[in-house]
């Protein structure tokens, strides 16, 4: 555990948040805009850096409250310029946060917890289990740290983190309102200004926090499909058991068409060599998505130990694609990125380690989950 002062971190507070905590300790509201554009656009952590604050103000908030984003453990850089930083958070444990550069944008792929609790067969996070929900400070933290780190600050128009994706570790929609207040801290123009079309949070399929969602907030949706039939969803993704497809998509259907403005729902489809990824399976999603407006994010398979699961043959990856594209559907393969520092879809598991004993241990800790028997001995040993 990483231990708290008890004050105030005004990193993660919404606009309307921090003129509440203002007038709390009897200042005017307008001092919440001037503090959020030290601490998000220009990065600052320090009160005394707030040269339009006076000095009795100062004082005032170092008593009170803090700023203060996650601890970074580690920074990798791919050779392909894809990034990842392991941070600690307050619970003590570690999430990953990745930085794609792409066709001139960079999206930064964000954590909202600790593990998942979901346990999606071919993800990597799931087989951690859950730890903890991450606070709005450390969920805005990761693009104040990967904002700093590229020289974005003071703030500019050419910014490195053009998009922002609730794709990395954890079920965003399990920790619904710190995931809410950081998105809004996203698109906040006191904020990092981010269009609500570039802001996208992805569910495995939380039917009723979907409908929540469509009242609060606008950025775009994307869901983690995998299957297109609940058989098959029920092995892979299992709250498919709980909220069954038909029920998922009308949730995200509803969702959709509040948005208007042309807005379409984000599938994304995780391609596993002889599980899912036969042209009847093609076939099966052509009818599952026939009215609901959206575009297809096809991911080949990125292994890790013991998963049990291959990553098709790009001609299976091609004709699957095919398939789709002439019922005309808009459809896209994801280029894997990253993979040399574990950084790909699916790869994140937030652990730290010496970097050359990394994948031994990390197969040691597979194994023992896979058998309890054995674990069971480690520990009376």
């Amino acid at each position: 555990m990483i231990a708290t002062t008890g004050k105030v971190n005004l990193l993660g507070l919404t606009q309307p948040q921090l003129e509440s905590f203002f007038e709390s300790i009897g200042e005017k509201r307008f001092r919440a805009g001037q503090v959020m554009k030290w601490i998000h656009h220009f990065g600052v952590d320090d009160f005394d850096a707030m040269s339009n604050i006076g000095k009795a103000l100062r004082e005032k908030l170092k008593a009170s409250s803090e700023i203060r984003g996650p601890e970074v453990v580690s920074e990798d850089i791919s050779s392909d310029g894809t990034r990842k930083w392991v941070v600690r958070v307050a619970s003590g444990s570690c999430v990953e946060t990745v930085y794609i550069p792409q066709n001139g944008r960079g999206t930064l792929c964000v954590s909202s917890q600790a593990g998942c609790a979901l346990d999606c067969s071919f993800c990597s996070t799931g087989k951690q289990g859950f730890n903890s929900d991450l606070t709005a400070a450390e969920i805005i933290g990761q693009v104040w740290i990967a904002n700093k780190s590229f020289g974005s600050v003071p703030a500019k128009i050419d910014r490195a983190i053009t998009n922002v994706v609730m794709m990395g570790m954890g079920e965003p929609l399990l920790n619904f309102d710190n995931v809410v207040a950081a998105m809004n801290l996203m698109m906040d123009d006191l904020g990092y200004g981010i269009s609500k079309r570039k802001v996208t949070l992805s569910t495995s399929g939380v039917a009723p926090m979907i409908d929540r969602l469509g009242e609060v907030i606008d950025v775009s949706l994307a869901l983690s499909l995998h299957a297109p039939n609940d058989e098959l969803r029920n092995q892979l993704v299992p709250i498919n058991k709980k909220y069954a497809l038909a029920v998922v998509l009308g949730a995200c259907r509803n969702y959709i068409s509040r948005l208007g403005e042309k807005r379409v729902l984000t599938i994304e489809y995780t391609l596993l060599k002889g599980v899912n990824d036969q042209p009847e399976h093609a076939e099966q999603m052509i009818a599952l998505l026939a009215d609901i407006p959206c575009k297809i994010n096809l991911i080949p398979f990125n292994p890790f130990p013991h998963s049990g699961y291959e990553r098709p043959s790009n001609n299976a990856i091609r004709r699957f694609q095919d398939i789709l594209h002439k019922a005309g559907h808009n459809v896209t393969v994801r280029t894997t990125r990253g993979e040399d520092i574990d950084a790909a879809c699916g790869q994140l598991v937030g652990q730290v380690m010496d970097r050359t004993r990394r994948s031994e241990r990390y197969i040691a800790v597979r194994e023992l989950r896979a058998d309890p028997a054995a674990s069971a001995a480690g520990n009376r040993s």
